[in-house]
């Protein structure tokens, strides 16, 4: 068979149902099944009737050499009462393969060759045809010694025809042909109805599943009662449905959250531009509105940039490029890019001395976490304002660890006592903002921490290992 024959073989069988396919399968497995057992019975019969046909021709056999012993005349006829006549015939040879005595079905021709009766020297079951006899024969072979005053040796050899045999085994492969097909039928249509009585669990496991849709997330599907592959199977089917339910519900929380953080800041860009457009205005009013609306542009900027990462993060790992950065030029630069705004609001931002001037991080997402926890500590620090801000960064053990302080009100104890940030796009204390600090932590092998601080405000610190620290961390895509 060739490989394309075998190929479109497997393409045939693959766009069979799998109930036909099984079908198919068990009554191949069948057909083997049945060929082997007919032949082992008819090899078996054919055996079982072999060895009856040697015990007469030894009962015979001795009661023929009973009558030579004894040098009763005739000692063919001894076994006559044993067997049929009909049935049964034999010979006494020479040495020489002459004929000493004979029955009459064969006295037209020794039963043996000279050169096999020569060689009988015990006894010896022959199959072959005989002179005189239509069917196939069975010949017992065995030396003797002719009663006399010298005793000869001779060759007796006593015979049965193998016609009945051969009818009998006939008989039994008819029987089998004609069996052997109706009993692979009958066993192919109960493989037929056994594998629909299978799969029917299956195909109601597909119709709930099928019913399951986007109105019905918590539908779940029913195990069987049994402790089976099928019960195992519902049972991994409701865990994926879980996490499908689940995935829904955050992309949905997502979807809320992100819409929240992007309605105000649009909503504020469109009321300047159109205030500044109400009447007309000096160049330093102009000057103020075009400022006003650059600062929420660039908030619409970062926030873009922060759901690029959350749809970067939901394809697999969110991707790194580590490189040696200074942390305390980081930090200034972060400070200096919210000096601005800070001073609007009324708050400073300071930044503590750092120990370390370098590390193995991605400088672009330390970037986005500092300028999300600098956003965050202005926004979100309640009404007395921020007061005084303060990064500060320290590295030990292989560990970064960037800490935003602020002087507000600080975080609820109900965020306080809840899990910390978890890199999702759920909605957390602070925002966006918190869960894309959490995901560029998790990418670097870290944490979020939230806390009070004890002289006040709210304390963020994130922990960063570099690449020291993470052995085989990606470096990019």
């Amino acid at each position: 068979m060739t490989t394309r024959t075998k190929r479109a073989m497997r393409t045939l069988l693959a766009g069979l149902p799998v109930r036909l396919r099984l079908t198919l399968a068990f009554c191949l497995a069948m057909a083997v099944v049945l060929t082997a057992l007919g032949a082992f019975l008819y090899t078996r019969m054919g055996a079982e009737l072999t060895r009856a046909v040697d015990l007469d021709l030894r009962a015979r056999a001795a009661a023929t050499v009973g009558s030579l012993a004894q040098r009763e005349r005739a000692p063919l006829d001894a076994g006559r009462g044993l067997i049929d006549p009909d049935e049964s015939f034999g010979q006494i040879l020479s040495p020489q393969g002459d004929v000493v005595e004979t029955t009459p079905a064969v006295a037209a021709a020794p039963m043996l060759p000279p050169g096999t009766a020569r060689t009988v020297t015990e006894p010896v079951f022959l199959s072959r045809h005989v002179v005189g006899i239509d069917d196939p024969a069975r010949l017992l072979a065995l030396p003797v010694r002719l009663p006399g005053t010298v005793a000869r040796p001779a060759v007796l050899v006593v015979g049965a025809p193998l016609g009945d045999r051969a009818e009998a085994l006939d008989r039994l492969l008819l029987l089998l042909l004609i069996g052997g097909p109706l009993a692979l039928a009958a066993s192919s249509y109960a493989g037929w109805l056994l594998a629909g009585a299978a799969l029917r669990p299956v195909e109601r496991i597909r119709r709930e599943a099928a019913a399951i849709s986007e109105a019905e997330p918590e539908r779940r599907l029913t195990v069987p009662p049994t402790r089976d592959e099928l019960a195992r199977l519902a049972h991994t089917l409701n865990a994926m449905l879980a996490r499908l339910q689940e995935a829904l519900e955050r992309e949905h929380r997502f979807v809320d959250t992100a819409g929240h953080e992007l309605r105000t800041p649009l909503a504020l860009l469109r009321a300047q531009l159109e205030l500044a457009t109400a009447r007309p205005r000096d160049r330093t009013e102009l000057e103020a509105a075009v400022r006003s609306a650059a600062a929420e542009t660039d908030r619409l900027v970062g926030l873009a940039e922060d759901l690029l990462v959350l749809a970067r993060t939901r394809q697999g790992r969110l991707p790194l490029r580590r490189e040696l950065v200074s942390l305390p030029r980081l930090l200034t630069d972060a400070a200096e890019a919210f000096r601005a705004r800070a001073a609007a609001d009324g708050a400073t931002i300071t930044v503590e001395p750092s120990s370390t001037p370098e590390a193995d991080l991605d400088p672009v997402r330390l970037r986005q976490v500092l300028h999300n926890l600098l956003d965050n500590a202005l926004r979100h620090s309640g009404p007395v304002g921020p007061g005084r801000i303060t990064l500060s960064a320290e590295h030990a053990d292989g560990v970064v660890r960037v800490c935003v302080h602020d002087h507000g009100e600080g975080f609820p104890p109900a965020v306080l006592a809840g899990p910390p940030p978890n890199p999702s796009p759920d909605a957390q204390a602070g925002g966006l903002g918190l869960s894309i600090v959490a995901m560029i932590a998790a990418a670097h092998g870290g944490r979020v921490s939230l806390a009070n601080h004890p002289t006040g405000g709210a304390c963020v610190t994130v922990s960063l290992c570099d690449s020291s620290r993470l052995a085989g961390t990606e470096q990019g895509e």
